[in-house]
């Protein structure tokens, strides 16, 4: 089987292995819904006081909301994807079955991850994003190619999201165990994408930190590119230089995890 058939069978049985959790989608579905709900209406109240805040309007503000709702689950944003197999398998010794298959280790994660994203972001992300566009205005485009440089920027943002979570469960390697990197990856996910707040209206030097770290990368860029608040050129460089960066660097971390593999147990 050729390298590239080969992904993408890993990327179609990821898909498949989430689209089995039909109860798990539907709740989700609901639960992104909900919270969508509470965060428009609090969104509304704040521009309703502070007017362009980061440079949005209320329309812009509100689909910021649903788009964030949409891909909160397709970018594991609080984790929960594939690193956490992963974190599992490297704690029980798993990993050496996967060290020995004839598969690079970082392209068969980020593969399986990239069918994982695919299937939230269709069967959990598109339901209360079409929900929110029908009931609340929304600054959406109208041209097909708008469309396309955000659905673009929506694949590095996948690529990015999967690099840092990659990073943190090759820690495991070390630490024997990810439930701490978990809980850390859950807050800065949430605080550093602008799941909570677009990272636009955060001030000063806080605000130019933020949006200069990866996570950026996740929702305010492609949310940007959506709504024609950057050009994709430059989007697609920020996004694609954090992915190479942090490609490289989960390469060198599994090699220096690699040379001698340790596992709970011996």
């Amino acid at each position: 089987m050729g390298s590239g058939r080969l992904y993408t069978t890993v990327a179609a049985g990821g898909f498949r292995r989430y689209a089995t959790y039909r109860a798990a989608t539907a709740a989700g579905v609901f639960t992104n819904t909900v919270f969508g709900l509470i965060l428009v209406y609090t969104y509304l109240a704040l521009w309703e006081e502070k007017p362009h805040l980061g440079g949005y309007d209320q329309a812009q503000a509100v689909t910021y909301v649903w788009l964030g709702q949409c891909l909160f689950a397709t970018l594991a944003v609080q984790g929960g994807g594939v690193e956490k197999e992963l974190m599992a398998r490297i704690r029980t010794g798993e990993i050496a079955v996967d060290l020995y298959r004839p598969a690079d280790l970082q392209l068969w994660w980020l593969a399986s991850d990239l069918g994982r994203a695919l299937f939230q972001l269709l069967g959990r992300g598109v339901v209360p994003f079409a929900f929110g566009a029908l009931f609340f205005p929304t600054a959406l485009p109208a041209d097909v190619l708008t469309w396309a440089a955000f659905a673009l920027a929506l694949a590095l943002a996948m690529v990015v999201s999967f690099a840092i979570r990659y990073l943190a469960a090759l820690s495991v390697f070390w630490l024997l165990d990810g439930t701490g990197v978990s809980q850390a990856l859950m807050v800065t996910g949430v605080f550093c994408s602008g799941m909570t707040l677009p990272l636009n209206a955060f001030p000063g030097a806080l605000g130019d930190v933020v949006r200069a770290l990866p996570w950026a990368a996740q929702l305010q860029v492609p949310a940007d590119v959506l709504m024609g608040e950057t050009g994709p050129s430059a989007a697609y460089a920020f996004q694609a230089g954090w992915a190479v960066v942090l490609l490289a660097a989960g390469r060198l971390v599994q090699a220096a995890a690699t040379r001698r593999v340790v596992v709970q147990g011996g």
